[in-house]
């Protein structure tokens, strides 16, 4: 091609180029454009490759019109470049803003079963006169055995079977374990406060169980204590005949058996009428009318020594119960796992 034809031919491209380039809108056209006419494998890209064979006179003229080409286009499409680059991110901005006025439907959360009974226990034993309690869940071993007349040779140790942080003194309040109840705060509230009190010290505690669908290593307790002077078993019986009446909002009877705990003399264990068939005989209660409940009795005069309480001059009733097992019986449920377990599904329905 001559150095006519290719002058004639760049001038051709240039007005070409010119009402392509007057046309385009989008990135799409402008990435046509600069294949069309910039690139290295554009026509323009082919000529100045070529430009090395023409001769030193060709060269001159041919290259001034590719610069003239070059220095048109180039900065024309950065330019456009850039504005629709601008305009892209706008629109990119407006279709992902956030309307913080736009209202959504809220979820709202519930309340655990366990904290549902344990906050209505609570209500119940406050208006009677009881504060709640608390204490640390790693105890030392006095607080959580010796201090309840339960010393190291006791076989209800090997009953509770333990967890134990550290175990390596002589010394019981140098050694530490996960609480197996929550008996330990009515010690440290006794030894605080002294007598008369009255409390209830709901918490988790642990044991080594074989977990199955009605037992957990880990579970929730509640534990009640009331020392004052002339204390009796008709104030202890008196005092969970209404806590489980106003709990299960109809009225319930409760019978003590003779039971063994280390912690009181004499001991019983407590049941009531069972809630589901009124005392007729069920499934929930073997068809015997009666759950069994918790353990209780009145305060062992060791216990109250060891918290420096005149045995002589007050007495005083404990119980416990498993505030997990309670929200079970409550509720009806049928295994202890559900309790622990992130269910929705399950935890959804209180």
């Amino acid at each position: 091609m001559t150095e006519i034809n290719i002058l004639s031919r760049l001038k051709a491209l240039s007005t070409q180029a010119r009402e392509i380039f007057s046309t385009i809108n989008t990135q799409e056209q402008l990435a046509d454009f600069e294949i069309q006419f910039l690139s290295k494998k554009s026509e323009i890209g082919q000529i100045s490759k070529n430009l090395k064979t023409c001769s030193p006179e060709e060269k001159r003229e041919i290259g001034q019109a590719l610069a003239g080409f070059r220095s048109e286009f180039v900065e024309a499409f950065a330019e456009k470049k850039e504005i629709l680059e601008a305009a892209a991110l706008n629109e990119k901005l407006r279709e992902e803003k956030i309307d913080v006025t736009q209202q959504f439907p809220v979820k709202h959360g519930s309340m655990h079963p366990i904290s549902h009974v344990q906050r209505q226990v609570e209500q119940i034993f406050t208006s009677m006169g009881f504060e709640i309690a608390d204490g640390p869940e790693i105890e030392s071993e006095w607080h959580n055995f010796d201090a309840l007349n339960i010393p190291a040779s006791h076989p209800a140790r090997d009953m509770q079977d333990t967890f134990w942080i550290s175990k390596k003194s002589e010394n019981p309040d140098e050694n530490f374990v996960l609480r197996t109840q929550t008996s330990d705060v009515q010690i440290r509230k006794m030894r605080e406060h002294g007598a008369p009190i009255r409390l209830i010290a709901p918490g988790r505690v642990f044991r080594n169980e074989d977990v199955d669908a009605t037992h957990d290593a880990v579970f929730y307790q509640v534990e009640g204590l009331l020392i004052d002077k002339n204390i009796s078993l008709a104030h202890l019986k008196g005092t969970i005949e209404t806590m489980l009446s106003q709990l299960f909002e109809r009225e319930t009877t409760v019978r003590l058996r003779p039971g063994y705990f280390p912690f009181v003399e004499p001991g019983f264990e407590v049941d009531f009428s069972c809630a589901l068939c009124g005392g007729q005989g069920c499934k929930t209660c073997k068809n015997t009318g009666w759950i069994e409940f918790m353990g209780a009795g009145m305060v062992h005069p060791n216990v109250l020594k060891n918290c420096d309480i005149d045995s002589t001059e007050f007495s005083g009733f404990a119980f416990g119960f498993g505030l997990t097992r309670l929200a079970m019986m409550k509720y009806g449920i049928g295994d202890i796992r559900l309790l622990s377990s992130p269910k929705i599904e399950f935890l959804s329905q209180f």
